[in-house]
């Protein structure tokens, strides 16, 4: 998978990414590692998606692990992802449940 480079976060903009786990409905796991560690990029991270069924509808967790909170590049991507998982997640899944 590419994406645009994030020098400020040590991202190549290049992603190898791993299903880790998988339960039908339920939950999907990635293992998310740069492709380019020659750049210096620790990261190797995981993702799950989870659905838990709530009163008539389904709640959905997103869990995003592996930050190593000492390194200075680690802890920007973190600050990074965690608004832009918000965003995405908010309107992304927004725009579709609207069309359904």
């Amino acid at each position: 998978m590419r994406t645009l480079p994030r020098p400020n976060s040590n991202f190549s903009g290049t992603v190898v990414a791993e299903v880790i786990g998988f339960e039908p409905e339920r939950t999907l796991r990635l293992r998310w590692r740069d492709a380019d560690e020659g750049q210096g990029s620790r990261a190797d991270w995981t993702i799950a998606w989870t659905l838990e069924p709530e009163g008539r509808g389904t709640r959905l967790f997103l869990v995003h692990e592996g930050f190593d909170p000492d390194d200075p590049y680690q802890a920007q991507a973190h600050r990074i992802m965690g608004g832009g998982w918000r965003a995405i997640v908010t309107e992304g899944l927004g725009k579709v449940l609207n069309k359904m």
